[in-house]
């Protein structure tokens, strides 16, 4: 199906439109994605469309309106608001820059395992779902919908945008190691930690106060730590990436962990899929780095393997499930 500007233009109204009723109902300037003024909202939503670099970040702001409209008190209210916002999940998932279009699926490989995992939590306990990601696997899809179909919070880079909020940091002077957001750029490759910026002697001593001496990797990753923990206190929750496994182990709070990923060439197939304009060459070295940028970070913070088996409850080649099967796959291992 094809979308003409009109189109995306009243999708977007309907997705500023949901979101001022999230707000409206919980009374609550924390209910609201969208603060600014209806034109530029749905100008920039339907910019945000059109660009298959940033479609996710439409995905990201849903994912937000859920998390806040499943708060809802009213039943009655909360089921037409839950209705709307499957609606639009459903045609945002279905646009031509939606990174959600293209599957991971090896139907050689679709016939495999079995898993069994005991019941680990407690009454009082929430259910939390660590997942960790290769590039191109179709994890942040797989994590999305298993949280739509759970109707948990789903967290990726609200949770970096919340430490920002803690550190009083602007973003475009922290970059956030720990999501894919700023792999996949044209004529662009991820590098794992940049040097830092001249500064001058009034700047250090201000950003040296600000990250409590810290680097601002480690300030952004101990403030990280410490906001996943409290909100393991607080409700369900499925969290990509950021070593929530390693980090909720530390502390002692019950979680499940899963590792998606799936063999590098059907990676790159699915992304030249996705990404057609960029050259096969530079679609390969950007998976392999960035598959070496997360294997750093996460060993630099845990002192363990990315990816390693012995690390998480669970592992999934999604090559061999597809996306849609690996989150029934998921959600027949917990209903066990």
């Amino acid at each position: 199906m094809k979308y003409s500007q009109e189109m995306l233009k009243e999708l977007a109204e309907r997705i500023y439109d949901l979101d001022a009723e999230v707000y409206a109902q919980l009374g609550s300037s924390l209910g609201r994605v969208f603060n600014r003024d209806r034109e530029g909202c749905v100008n920039e939503l339907v910019n945000l469309m059109n660009d298959r670099w940033k479609a996710h970040q439409v995905r990201s702001e849903l994912a937000l309106i859920s998390n806040m409209a499943r708060t809802v008190s009213d039943k009655e209210m909360r089921k037409m608001i839950m209705r709307e916002y499957n609606s639009i999940l459903k045609e945002v998932m279905e646009l031509p820059t939606s990174f959600g279009d293209g599957d991971i699926l090896n139907p050689e490989m679709a016939s495999l395992n079995t898993l069994n995992l005991k019941k680990r939590f407690g009454e009082k306990d929430h259910l939390i779902i660590c997942i960790g990601r290769t590039y191109g696997s179709g994890g942040n899809e797989i994590g999305f919908k298993l949280a739509d179909a759970l109707k948990m919070n789903y967290y990726d880079a609200e949770i970096f945008s919340e430490v920002l909020k803690r550190l009083e940091a602007e973003k475009d002077a922290v970059q956030d190691r720990a999501g894919y957001d700023h792999v996949m750029k044209p004529g662009d490759a991820p590098r794992a930690f940049e040097a830092a910026a001249r500064m001058t002697i009034k700047e250090r001593i201000r950003q040296f106060s600000r990250y409590h001496g810290l680097s601002k990797r480690d300030a952004v990753f101990f403030n990280q730590s410490d906001l996943i923990c409290d909100m393991a206190k607080r409700e369900d929750f499925i969290v990509m990436g950021r070593c929530a496994d390693q980090i909720l182990t530390n502390n002692r709070i019950p979680h499940v962990s899963i590792f998606i990923t799936a063999p590098l060439e059907q990676r790159i197939r699915r992304i030249m899929q996705i990404h057609s304009e960029m050259p096969l060459k530079q679609v390969r070295q950007t998976v392999k780095k960035a598959d070496r940028q997360h294997t750093r970070y996460y060993h630099y913070f845990t002192g363990k393997k990315w990816g390693d088996a012995v690390n998480y409850d669970l592992c999934i080649n999604s090559a061999a499930y597809g996306i849609h099967r690996s989150v029934d796959f998921i959600l027949k291992m917990l209903e066990q």
